[in-house]
């Protein structure tokens, strides 16, 4: 991915979180190396809970009222089942090759892959699942908290 492109999908994000403060007190810039120095915690709030995925906060605090961004940081080979969030929300796949769809099931044929660059919305209450295979994925997720998770029962 060019830097002009992941620039142009990482300004989408910036853009959601401006329309999303009412204020616009709240200020973050932070370089890759300052993302890369935050601590990182497990699957953390609006993850999936999936163990390996790591999660750093980069903005905001998803478990309280406001706008909230977080980077998920997803392993090869790693399956997250359909589930929702009361929250909607828009993501920006940073890096790696991640399969995203919609349902509420996990369902292969309704993946699409989207590499770095690709941008999708998780409409609030609407089923959604992913997968990576052999490549990890990097996801910027932007939200207005507090989010959950709730996964979606099969019968």
């Amino acid at each position: 991915m060019s830097t002009r492109s992941l620039c142009a999908a990482l300004c989408g994000v910036v853009l959601a979180l401006t329309a999303a403060a009412d204020t616009g007190v709240e200020r973050a810039r932070l370089s890759p190396a300052e993302i890369a120095s935050l601590g990182k915690g497990g699957a953390g709030p609006g993850t999936s809970g999936v163990a390996g995925i790591r999660t750093t906060v980069l903005f905001g605090d998803p478990t309280r009222s406001g706008p909230y961004t977080i980077e998920i940081r997803v392993p090869p080979h790693t399956r997250i089942a359909a589930h929702t969030h009361r929250d909607r929300r828009s993501a920006v796949v940073v890096s790696g090759s991640w399969y995203f769809g919609y349902g509420t099931a996990l369902s292969d044929d309704r993946l699409k892959l989207l590499p770095a660059g690709g941008f999708y919305t998780e409409p609030a209450g609407d089923a959604h699942f992913a997968i990576t295979r052999d490549e990890s994925a990097v996801v910027y997720i932007t939200g207005e908290g507090p989010t959950d998770t709730h996964f979606t029962k099969v019968h």
